[in-house]
């Protein structure tokens, strides 16, 4: 590829006003029949009704995104998708609390696309719930075997591609939507956000300290990459290099990241809940100083993410540990998911809902 950047205002401009008109078509028509509604609900909420993927195909036989959800892109490489599983495992716990420190609050510097979840409410008012079932997703998405036969990828990603579609439902339904920022949770916000779990945690990690070759992160951004894809992701929004991802990652960030209320508010509920979970000896000040150290001074002001920098040889010991764990053997990454999942789990007993 050459140094031309594809993603030109023009070209984001339409992605905004685009979202992913197979998931509305089918809300639109399962809202139209309580009764298909009522399934439809059963089966988000694993309850009774149809319970797995190919239950729920019996009920929605003509509709693509159900029938096809099981489907990897023809472009996707199991090889490529393996590896980044195994990257996952081996930093899992540190990635889960990027995905807090960095990655969420990153995406909620992006200002009209965080009016979808100013408006909706449901990180203000349930945010643990929220956080948590955030995170149940990254966890399904990267097990080793989440694509295969036993695993709850497809599954998960058709979930969360229903409610973006079911939340674009209601928020243009109850008349406090303004047309200028875009369609609620568009091509262009889908884009960043994925970014914000690929990407973005890639560079956080660098920032803590890892050693994180090429070939990990071309892994990694692969598996993104298809989470993305079956999610609704438009094709020409999914980068073919870490250049690319750089690219539209610069091109979103001049476009739409600015100071709002909304989106202080929510990194607010975020600080909140972060504090309120925080078992480690770690000081308020010390979480925020190092929420400000991996977003950067400028966003971390746009946020109002207010505290000291955190000290010179408290980063140190934190990079210099890193940096020695990346150089320690692998191990079994199945083994090593699956304890790191588990401890996930028996850390909040009160929201495990899942068999």
């Amino acid at each position: 590829m050459s140094g031309h950047n594809l993603y030109t205002n023009d070209f984001l401009d339409l992605k905004r006003l685009s979202a992913d008109p197979q998931a509305d078509a089918f809300i639109r028509h399962v809202f139209a029949d309580e009764l298909k509604k009522k399934q439809l609900q059963e089966w988000m909420a694993g309850k009774s009704g149809p319970e797995h993927l190919d239950s729920l195909k019996g009920v929605f036989p003509d509709f693509e995104i159900v029938n096809k959800a099981g489907n990897l892109p023809f472009w996707a490489e199991p090889r490529l998708m393996k590896k980044g599983a195994a990257f996952y495992a081996r930093h899992s716990t540190t990635i889960m609390s990027l995905l807090g420190l960095l990655s969420l609050p990153y995406c909620y510097t992006a200002a009209n696309g965080a009016m979808v979840l100013y408006l909706s409410e449901l990180i203000r008012k349930q945010t643990t719930k929220r956080l948590y079932d955030t995170a149940v997703f990254v966890w399904e998405v990267m097990g080793p075997d989440a694509f295969g036969k036993n695993g709850n990828a497809y599954e998960e990603i058709l979930k969360v591609r229903i409610m973006h579609a079911a939340v674009r439902y209601y928020t243009l339904a109850n008349g406090h939507w303004d047309q200028s920022w875009g369609v609620p949770i568009n091509q262009e916000d889908m884009a960043g956000t994925n970014l914000s779990f690929s990407l973005i945690v890639i560079r956080g990690l660098r920032l803590l300290g890892f050693n994180v070759s090429q070939d990990d992160q071309a892994a990694f951004m692969h598996i993104w990459a298809v989470v993305g894809y079956l999610t609704g992701l438009d094709k020409d929004l999914i980068p073919e290099s870490s250049r690319m991802a750089q690219q539209l990652d610069n091109s979103i960030k001049k476009r739409q990241f600015k100071t709002s209320t909304q989106g202080r508010e929510l990194t607010s509920s975020l600080t909140a809940h972060i504090m309120s979970v925080n078992k480690s000896k770690a000081t308020a000040e010390d979480i925020l100083g190092l929420m400000r150290y991996l977003l950067g001074q400028e966003i971390a002001d746009m946020l109002a993410i207010n505290a000291p920098d955190l000290p010179r040889y408290k980063l140190t010991l934190i990079k210099t540990m890193n940096l020695l764990k990346s150089f320690k053997p692998e191990g079994d990454s199945k083994k090593v998911y699956h304890a790191a999942y588990a401890t996930f789990k028996a850390q909040n007993p009160e929201l495990v809902k899942r068999n």
